[in-house]
Order: structure tokens, then sequence, then C-alpha cells
């Protein structure tokens, strides 16, 4: 719990997100090329979809991610409401604008490979709605964030807010189980084998862990500015923009 409260302190958590940073960004692009390089040009193409599932390498880390990012803002806006702690609130923006970009993507990338495989760019099928709704509570989220601005009170609002978007998530997940929908069943799963051939599955593995860390990079890079502008006035933000 110490360690809790060390890291909610603005300065410390400034101070390890800045090293972190300086890292993450160097092994995000490394791997991230890795998986796409190995996905694009290496990978087999699809018995049935050709080289259109390619799209894959790109459209499912970015799909799973914008649920995985969703809920990792709920845990912090959690935070929010229960410890009131500032560095969680700048997380939490951090991550809506993040899970915005992401869940865009896979919006985007779903349109290019759902024109090849399924003869139309767009179907109100119950995963591809349930997607679009969540891009639509994150950008609530963020119109919100800048209506209010950059203060506790705010983040309060945001976080509750965030809380109720929540029961979207399980129902993009098991959408393609409760509904009869043209969209695919997950394609990892984390309690059964895969379903795709290794030569497909290990490019898609490494895709997400790039991509994944590049998300991290990137929240943490934004928090960091968050955090600059919530403590403009303090000691210590003076001491560094001086250096």
């Amino acid at each position: 719990m110490k360690l809790f409260y060390a890291l909610g302190n603005p300065q410390t958590f400034y101070k390890l997100a800045d090293q972190l940073t300086q890292k993450l960004g160097f092994m995000a692009l490394v791997i991230l090329l890795t998986g796409w390089g190995w996905g694009l040009l290496f990978a087999p193409p699809d018995y049935q979809q050709g080289d259109a599932v390619r799209i894959m390498y790109l459209h499912v880390p970015a799909a799973m991610l914008s649920l995985s990012i969703y809920a990792f803002m709920a845990l912090a806006a959690f935070v929010v409401l229960v410890w009131r702690i500032k560095v969680a609130g700048s997380l939490m923006r951090a991550s809506a604008q993040v899970g915005a970009l992401l869940t865009f993507i896979a919006l985007i990338t779903g349109s290019l490979w759902g024109k090849p495989t399924w003869g139309t760019w767009w179907v109100w099928d119950a995963r591809l709605t349930s997607e679009l709704i969540l891009l639509m509570i994150y950008v609530g989220l963020l119109a919100l964030a800048q209506q209010l601005g950059n203060n506790a009170s705010a983040d309060k609002i945001i976080a509750i807010i965030c809380w109720v978007g929540v029961i979207d998530l399980p129902i993009i997940h098991f959408s393609v189980k409760w509904w009869n929908t043209l969209h695919q069943g997950s394609t990892l799963t984390v309690f059964a084998k895969p379903k795709i051939h290794s030569s497909m599955l290990y490019p898609l593995l490494i895709s997400l862990l790039g991509l994944a860390l590049f998300c991290a990079w990137l929240i943490l890079s934004l928090s960091k500015y968050a955090i600059l502008q919530k403590e403009y006035q303090k000691d210590w933000v003076a001491k560094l923009c001086k250096n």
C-alpha cells in the first residue's frame, strides 16, 4: 500500500514514467516492426481469404487492445473515485485518447477486411455495432474532459461516466456467442487453443505485444504531459522546466 501511494505522488510518478518511456518507445518500435514485417512479408496467405488476411496483424491487436485499454481506464477511474489520486485521473484521460485511436483503427481495418471477405464495407453486425458504440463512449468521455477541464472534480465526473460504459465490454466480447453474426469468433483466447496455424499465430502475438507496448508508451507520455499541466505551479515542475 505504501508503494501504491508513493506512485500516486505526481513527482514520483513523473520520474518513473519518464524512465519507462525512454525504454518502451524503442522496444515497441522494434517488436512492432518485427511482427508486422513477419506477418506482411513471410506469413502465408489464408487458403480462403488470400492476402487480405494480412490486415489481421493490425486489426486483431487493435480490437483486443481497444477493450483492454478501456478496462485499464475503468481501473484508473475506480482509483479516482475511491482514493482520489491525481495521477489516476491523468492515466484515465490518457487511456481515453489512446483507446479511442485503437477503436477507430479496429473499425477502419475491420471495414477494409470486410470488403473482400463479406463483400461489403459495413454491416450492422452485433460485434461491429458494439465496437462502434465503444468508440462513441471514448469520444464522449474525451469531449466531456475537454468541456470540464483538467481538475479533480472533472476527473470524478468522468470516472463515473466511464464506469457506466463498462457494460459495453462484455457485450463486445460475447456478441459472437450471444447473436448470429457475420463476424468470426475470437482468434485468440486465454484458456483455449489458438484457432490459427503457428505460422500466422507467432507474428500475430508479436504484433499484439508490440502494439501493447506502444500503447503503454503513449499513455505514459500523455500522462506525463497532463501531470505537468496540473502541477505547473509546483516547485518541482519549475525546476524541471529550468533543466
